[in-house]
C-alpha cells in the first residue's frame, strides 16, 4: 500500500494520507496486545507534563480552582445528608469529602486527562444504599462487604485497562450520554424532593420549601446572566464563577431574620473534625467477613465496574467535547487504570467510591476556557457591527484539580464543619433543584423536545434538526431516548437498583446496531454525533463512522468534527447550497450538556479546522484544511 510520509511539523505527527484504493489491513479482533493502550496513553501525555504545571500560571486557573470546589463540595454535601439518612449513619460528610479529596488528588498528579473532576456522584449513592438494604439484613459487615466490592473491582478495572477495553469508547456517542445524562438530573431533582419529604411537616416543610425554591430560582437566574449579554463581561464571569457558592451562603444567614429565626429548620449533621461518621477506625477490616460473602462480593464488584466504565469515561468524553479546542491529549486507559487504584483504596477507607462527575467535570473544562469579545463579520445590513463571544483557548493544567481537592480536605477541619453544620437542609434541597435543572437545559433530548414543539414558521433555517426531511424520524429518535431513561430511572426505585449500570451500558449497542436499521446515515449524523474530537478519540482508535486513528502513542492532530460538519447538504435533497454557513456550523451539537450555549465559539474557532501548535508564536493557529480550501486564520493571543 503506497501513502505519503508522515509530516512532523513541532513534534506533531499529521496522520499518513493513503492513496492506494486497497483496504487497509486490519488486526485479528481476537489478538489483544497486553498494556499497549495504557503504554500509549502514557508516551503521548507525559512530554506535557511539566507544562501541565507551568500551564497554571494563568488568571483563569483561580476563579477555575474556587468555582470548582464550590461546584464540588455542594453537591457531595447533598449526596452525604442522602447516604447519612439512608445507610444509618454509615456515610456522612467526612467520608464523602475524603472521597472526593482522594480523587482530586490521584487524578490531578498522575492522570492523563487530569481536566476530569473525581467525586461521589448520584448513581454511587443509589448503589451504596442498595447494597445496605441488601446486605445489612442479612448479617453482613457493611464496610467489610463494601470494601471487598472495592477490591474485587480494583482487579476488574485493572484487567480492562490492560486489555485496551477502553478502545469500545468509540461506540459511545451523544445518544448513549445525552440519556444518562437525562438520569443523573432526574436523580437530582428527585434528591432534592426527597430531603424535603423528611422535614416533618407545618412550619419546617413550608419555610424548607420557600427556601429551596428561592436558591433555585436565583441559582437559576445566576446562570442565565452567566451566559447572556447583560453588564460588563466581568460582572458576567463574576456572576457565572461564584452565584451559586454565594446563593448557597446569601441563603443559609437569610434563614435567621425576622421571625424564620424561630422555626426550628434541620441542617446538614456533621462528625468530629477527620474522624469517620461512626466509631470505627479509617481502614476497614475486609478479612472480618465469612468466606461465602467474599465470593457474594464479586456480582456486585461486575456491576460497580460496568457503572463506573461508563460514567466516568462518559464524564471524560463530555469534559473533553469537540466545543472545547483542546490541545493536549487524551488517555482513556491509563485514567480507568488509576480509577480502580481509587476505588481499592476507597473500600479500604470504608469511604464511597469516587469516579468523574457530570456536570461538574466538563464545568471545569468550560472555567478554564479564555474567552473573547470580537466583532462578527458575519453580519450584514441593520445587524452589522455587532459583537460575539469565542473561545481563545483552554487551560489545560492540573493545578486547579488539585488545588480544589487540597481546599476540600482543609474542609474537613473543626472550624468549617460548624460552619457546614449551620446549613440549612432545605438549601441543600434547592442545590440540587438547580443542578437538575441545569443538567436538564443543557441536554440533547431536551433540546430535540423543545424543537419538536416549536412552530415550524418560527424556527430559523440554520437548525440543524430541520434539515431533516422526515420529522417523525426526530419523533422517534427521542422516543427511543426518553423509552432508555425511563428503564434506567424505573429500576432504580426498586430494590433491583444494584442492576441499573447495566442498563445504562446496553444503550451502546442499541445505538450501534439497531438505531442503522431504522434511521438513515444522514439522519443519524444530525440526531446523534461523537462526544469528542478525533483528537481526543486517539486514545481508543478515533470515533465509530470515521476512519481508525494511528494508535502509534505519539500526539496526532486529527481534523475535528463530525462527517456531517463537511458536508453541507439537507438530508435527502440535492441542494448543497441550501444548507447555510450557520448551520454548519451548528450541525449536530444541539444538546451540550453544559447548558451553555457555545455555537458562536465553535463558528469562531472553526470547528471543523485543525488545530497545530505553532513553536515560534503566541497562542494557537487554526488551519482548515478542507477539499478545496487553502487558507491560514492569523495566530490566536492568550489573554
Amino acid at each position: 500500500m503506497s501513502s505519503q510520509p508522515a509530516e512532523r511539523e513541532n513534534g506533531l505527527r499529521r496522520p499518513q494520507i493513503h492513496t492506494s484504493t486497497r483496504s487497509k489491513h486490519v488486526p485479528k479482533w481476537w489478538k489483544i496486545r497486553l498494556f499497549r493502550g495504557m503504554i500509549n496513553d502514557v508516551r503521548r501525555r507525559a512530554p506535557y507534563y511539566w507544562s501541565d504545571w507551568v500551564d497554571a500560571w494563568d488568571y483563569r486557573v483561580v476563579p477555575a480552582t474556587v468555582y470548582m470546589y464550590f461546584a464540588n463540595i455542594l453537591p457531595a454535601l447533598a449526596f452525604s445528608l442522602d447516604m447519612f439518612t439512608k445507610t444509618n449513619m454509615s456515610y456522612g460528610v467526612n467520608e464523602v469529602l475524603l472521597a472526593s479529596v482522594l480523587g482530586s488528588v490521584v487524578f490531578a498528579v498522575f492522570a492523563a486527562q487530569p481536566l476530569v473532576i473525581v467525586g461521589v456522584t448520584g448513581p454511587i449513592t443509589v448503589f451504596n444504599y442498595t447494597v445496605y438494604d441488601i446486605m445489612v439484613p442479612t448479617g453482613t459487615n457493611y464496610f467489610a462487604f463494601m470494601a471487598l466490592i472495592g477490591l474485587w473491582s480494583l482487579v476488574m478495572h485493572w484487567i480492562l485497562a490492560i486489555t485496551n477495553s477502553c478502545n469500545a469508547l468509540k461506540y459511545v456517542t451523544r445518544f448513549s450520554c445525552d440519556i444518562f445524562g437525562f438520569y443523573v438530573a432526574f436523580i437530582y431533582l428527585q434528591k432534592g424532593i426527597q430531603v424535603l419529604t423528611r422535614q416533618g411537616s407545618n412550619e419546617p416543610f413550608y419555610l424548607s420549601i420557600m427556601i429551596s425554591l428561592l436558591v433555585l430560582v436565583v441559582g437559576y437566574i445566576c446562570g442565565i446572566i452567566g451566559s447572556s449579554s447583560l453588564f460588563q463581561h466581568y460582572v458576567r464571569v463574576f456572576i457565572k464563577d461564584y452565584g451559586t457558592p454565594l446563593t448557597v451562603v446569601f441563603f443559609t444567614g437569610f434563614v435567621h431574620i425576622g421571625r424564620m429565626r424561630d422555626v426550628d429548620l434541620e441542617t446538614l449533621p456533621t462528625s468530629k473534625a477527620f474522624f469517620p461518621t461512626v466509631d470505627r477506625g479509617w481502614l476497614v477490616h475486609f478479612w472480618d467477613i465469612s468466606l461465602g460473602d467474599v465470593f457474594i462480593a464479586i456480582p456486585f464488584a461486575v456491576l460497580l465496574t460496568i457503572l463506573f466504565y461508563f460514567d466516568h469515561n462518559v464524564s471524560s468524553l463530555i469534559a473533553q467535547g469537540t466545543e472545547f479546542p483542546l490541545r493536549k491529549p487524551a488517555g482513556f486507559h491509563w485514567d480507568i487504570f488509576l480509577l480502580g487504584l481509587t476505588t481499592g483504596v476507597a473500600g479500604l477507607l470504608g469511604i464511597p467510591f469516587p469516579n468523574g462527575l457530570i456536570p461538574q467535570a466538563p464545568f471545569h473544562t468550560d472555567s478554564l476556557c479564555v474567552t473573547k469579545v470580537v466583532s462578527d463579520d458575519r453580519e450584514e445590513g441593520s445587524s452589522k457591527g455587532h459583537t460575539k463571544t469565542i473561545i481563545s483557548h483552554v487551560v489545560e493544567q492540573r493545578f486547579s484539580n488539585l488545588a480544589q481537592g487540597l481546599l476540600t480536605l482543609g474542609t474537613m477541619t473543626g472550624p468549617l464543619l460548624v460552619v457546614l453544620h449551620l446549613i440549612p437542609q432545605g438549601v441543600l434541597a434547592g442545590l440540587f433543584f438547580v443542578m437538575g435543572v441545569q443538567a436538564l437545559e443543557g441536554n440533547g433530548i431536551t433540546f430535540k423536545i423543545l424543537f419538536l414543539l416549536k412552530d415550524k414558521s418560527q424556527t430559523p433555517a440554520s437548525e440543524p434538526l430541520k434539515r431533516i426531511q422526515r420529522r417523525k424520524a426526530v419523533w422517534f429518535f427521542v422516543a427511543i431516548q426518553l423509552f432508555g431513561f425511563g428503564a434506567t430511572f424505573a429500576i432504580t426505585q426498586t430494590i433491583a437498583a444494584v442492576g441499573f449500570p447495566v442498563v445504562i451500558l446496553l444503550l451502546v449497542p442499541v445505538r450501534t446496531w439497531l438505531l442503522p436499521r431504522y434511521f438513515e446515515d444522514g439522519e443519524l449524523r444530525i440526531l446523534d454525533a461523537p462526544t469528542a474530537s478525533p483528537f481526543t478519540m486517539v486514545s481508543v482508535g478515533g470515533n465509530f463512522g470515521e476512519a481508525e486513528a494511528d494508535d502509534s502513542g505519539q500526539a496526532t492532530a486529527i481534523q475535528s468534527g463530525s462527517q456531517s460538519d463537511r458536508e453541507g447538504v439537507l438530508v435527502g435533497g440535492k441542494d448543497a447550497d441550501a444548507d447555510s454557513d450557520e448551520a454548519r456550523a451548528e450541525r449536530g451539537e444541539g444538546g451540550s450538556t453544559l447548558g451553555v450555549k457555545r455555537r458562536e465559539s465553535w463558528r469562531g474557532e472553526g470547528r471543523s479546522g485543525r488545530w497545530n501548535e505553532r513553536a515560534a508564536g503566541d497562542g494557537l493557529e487554526m488551519q482548515d484544511r478542507r477539499p478545496g480550501v487553502s487558507r491560514r486564520s492569523g495566530s490566536r493571543q492568550s489573554k
